[in-house]
């Protein structure tokens, strides 16, 4: 069965929205999103965003916006270590009040908590630690194709597996392209952008539990299956719906879950 190539064109709205949905969905949630918040000293509604990822060989600069005065500390720690806290005053800048926490190695990770203060009471801005990561520079020549060609694989995934559904006629084709797309965001340019940003080319199974790289791998797997099963009839078209699904479920896995992380209680 044909589809129109009216009905075509709302397809491919359709899944570049979806698409942008989940981008934004993924961009929100997960272990590298701000914490943010707010809390009210006096009569002032104090804002701020506390920093869960650095990129870079500097220190992470974690900047609150206060009154002139409210003053404050930061209590930090190298996460799974067994450091005890330090502890040192915010730097003021105007009406700015900086924190900076020491850079670590690319996956190192601090956790650490803000506290600020007037002249009768301490605030603190979170219950628990917050937990930054740290990585290193990634080249945005290899970081922009990474997220064009994964969010462009997205985008065909989506419209294939709609394709597949009504009985198109160009499932195959999409198929195609979606696995082109796929490999090179995910297994080409992705293990580039792990290893900038973590020294690794792969830290999914069998060297790591990466969830990124081993729900990427699956993703990718999944969808061979489906291509060689349309490469050899062209009217079964189950595991190209199965495979677009199952990306779809891969991208709703919030971003960085059960990222690299170096361990500093392990010798």
């Amino acid at each position: 069965m044909a589809v129109s190539k009216t009905k075509s064109v709302w397809l491919w709205v359709f899944s570049f929205i979806f698409t942008i949905s989940i981008a934004y969905y993924q961009r929100i949630t997960g272990p590298t999103t701000p914490v943010r918040g707010s809390v009210n000293i006096e009569d002032t509604k104090v804002k701020f965003k506390l920093l869960t990822t650095f990129e870079g060989s500097e220190d992470a600069d974690v900047i609150i916006k206060v009154p002139d005065n409210v003053s404050g500390f930061i209590s930090y720690k190298r996460y799974k270590s067994y450091d005890n806290w330090t502890e040192t005053p915010m730097f003021r800048n105007e009406n700015e009040l900086h924190a900076f926490i020491p850079n670590q190695p690319p996956a190192g990770k601090v956790e650490y908590l803000i506290v600020l203060k007037n002249k009768n009471q301490e605030f603190a801005l979170t219950e628990n630690p917050v937990i930054i990561r740290f990585k290193g520079f990634v080249s945005r020549g290899i970081l922009i194709p990474h997220i064009i060609f994964i969010f462009l694989a997205m985008v065909f995934s989506t419209r294939t597996g709609l394709e597949a559904l009504f009985k198109g006629k160009r499932t195959y084709v999409y198929t195609y392209f979606t696995i082109i797309l796929l490999f090179l965001g995910g297994l080409f340019f992705g293990p580039l952008v792990q290893k900038a940003a973590f020294g690794d080319y792969w830290a999914g199974w069998p060297f790591g539990h990466d969830l990124t790289d081993n729900k990427t791998i699956v993703a990718f797997i999944f969808w061979l299956v489906a291509f060689f099963s349309i490469l050899k009839n062209k009217e079964r078209r189950t595991w190209v719906i199965v495979a677009a699904i199952l990306l779809l479920i891969v991208f709703l896995v919030p971003h960085s879950v059960l990222g690299s992380e170096i361990d500093h209680t392990k010798p």
